[in-house]
């Protein structure tokens, strides 16, 4: 198809030569391509643009007077590196015109349009995916894109134009299309700052993730969740979900339509307030890690994810704890790295819970966690826990296996060890502390500590009983 007849799509594409740099004994010219708001600079010595020129006369006819000719003598000379500058401007602004719509393959990586510029970006990504596409599909493997390609794609399927603009059959936008309809594992991973030598800034790009029809798994990071579109079409397959360094709520990523629509309720949830939206749940999701994120609470978003087994909300900002009672399927949880000071009621809100990371907080009491009954495994360290009777707390809770009390201040208290699995009393063998297993030593001097304790207890209730006697 000609793609004369879109004129309208025909963006202009500019090329300048703003200077030249002497690199060890040849001349080095710097240019600056603007495509709309995108600029970039790249640099080319001159026997760059003659392998150029050679593949464009060869492949497209490119009459041969148009380069400027090769000069050995004073090559370097200033007079020359200025004159040769103009004329190498003139050259690849000529080129720029002969193909206003589509640059050929060379020319689009000479100026690296496949890096930078919408047309070239998606056509080499689509040429990638004619090679490799069916293997990496068969392989299974996480496939790894940028906003920026995401953002090429999402805009190229704006456009009233044909998919293969550039006349090349490997670089068609039906091979992206077909791949991401079928590709499993996706990793989106952007940038801070400026992208290359280029003025864009990823985090500013709009993206839509609905074109992946068939997404298990997907992990975004160094986004921003305002750029993310179409999520939400990910429902019907997405089995894991991670988001890092992206979101500053749950709600951006699990319910972005609350933007538009604030009085939702949950599908197959009742309301007594006014409701204007149903928002439809996360049916397939059993994992969510949104780690290392700025989330400053749990909001009620969660009621979304009733599926969800693991959760990771480690380094964030979660100063309460809260909502967690919608996840009734919940086994692991990971809070650690965040401002917590104090549990109260875990167990009204963690009732299933196995697995249980509370390292790097601001704890000081376990109150909170006293009927944790299924808790398996429980991370402490690296908390403000500086009393041994806090371990009473959950030192009855009968499927506690694994504890890590390391980094806090009761574990310079002499005896540390023992002191601690003493309050586990006949399931002292059975508790790992601070990834150890007790030792024969450690299980002898518990014994002691047991009996002495015993001994107290007695001696105790012998002295109420006299007390109520008198």
């Amino acid at each position: 198809m000609d793609t004369a007849v879109f004129p309208e799509d025909v963006v202009v594409k500019k090329v300048s030569i703003v200077g030249s740099e002497l690199v060890e004994n040849y001349t080095v010219y710097v240019i600056e391509v603007t495509v709309r708001d995108h600029r970039w600079t790249i640099k080319h010595r001159y026997s760059d643009f003659h392998d150029l020129h050679e593949k464009l006369t060869a492949e497209k006819k490119i009459e041969k007077h148009l380069l400027p000719p090769k000069k050995m003598i004073g090559k370097n000379s200033k007079s020359l590196v200025e004159k040769r500058q103009k004329e190498l401007e003139v050259y690849l602004q000529t080129l720029l015109v002969r193909f206003p719509t589509a640059a050929p393959k060379v020319l689009s990586y000479f100026l690296h349009f496949h890096q930078y510029e919408m047309n070239g970006i998606t056509a080499a990504l689509a040429e990638e995916l004619f090679h490799k596409g069916e293997q990496l599909l068969v392989a299974g493997e996480v496939f790894t894109l940028c906003p920026l390609q995401l953002y090429a794609i999402t805009q190229q399927l704006k456009l009233a134009k044909p998919t293969c603009s550039n006349g090349d059959a490997k670089a068609d936008l039906g091979h992206i299309l077909d791949f991401t309809c079928r590709l499993k594992y996706l990793k989106i991973t952007g940038t801070r700052g400026e992208v290359g030598t280029s003025n864009i800034q990823e985090d500013s790009l709009t993206f839509d993730l609905s074109v992946f029809k068939a997404l298990l798994q997907i992990e975004i990071s160094e986004c921003n969740s305002a750029q993310i579109m179409g999520l939400p079409s990910l429902k019907p397959c997405l089995v894991t979900l991670s988001v890092h360094h992206t979101a500053a709520s749950m709600m951006d990523v699990l319910v972005p339509e609350a933007c538009e629509s604030p009085q939702w309720v949950a599908e197959g949830a009742l309301s007594d307030c006014p409701v204007t939206t149903i928002i439809p749940t996360w049916k397939t999701l059993t994992t969510l890690d949104m780690s290392h994120n700025h989330i400053g609470c749990i909001d009620n978003s969660v009621k979304l994810i009733p599926k969800v087994e693991f959760l990771d909300l480690s380094s964030n900002e979660l100063s309460t704890v809260e909502n967690l009672q919608h996840l009734y399927n919940l086994i692991h949880l990971d809070l650690s790295y965040n401002i917590l000071t104090v549990l109260e009621g875990a167990h009204t809100k963690l009732g299933n819970i196995k697995t249980l990371n509370l390292a790097g907080n601001q704890l000081d009491s376990l109150a909170g966690l006293t009927k944790l009954y299924s808790l398996v495994n429980l991370d402490l360290s690296s908390n403000k826990l500086g009393q041994l009777e806090e371990i009473r707390y959950i030192g009855t809770l009968p499927c506690l296996e694994k504890l890590i009390l390391s980094n806090n201040p009761m574990c310079i208290i002499p005896d540390y060890r023992t002191k601690v699995l003493a309050q586990f009393w006949d399931r002292a063998s059975e508790v790992c502390l601070d990834s150890t297993a007790p030792t024969e030593k450690e299980l002898d001097t518990v014994e002691v500590l047991k009996a002495i304790q015993k001994a107290k207890e007695s001696k105790d209730r012998m002295a109420n009983n006299n007390e109520k006697k008198k």
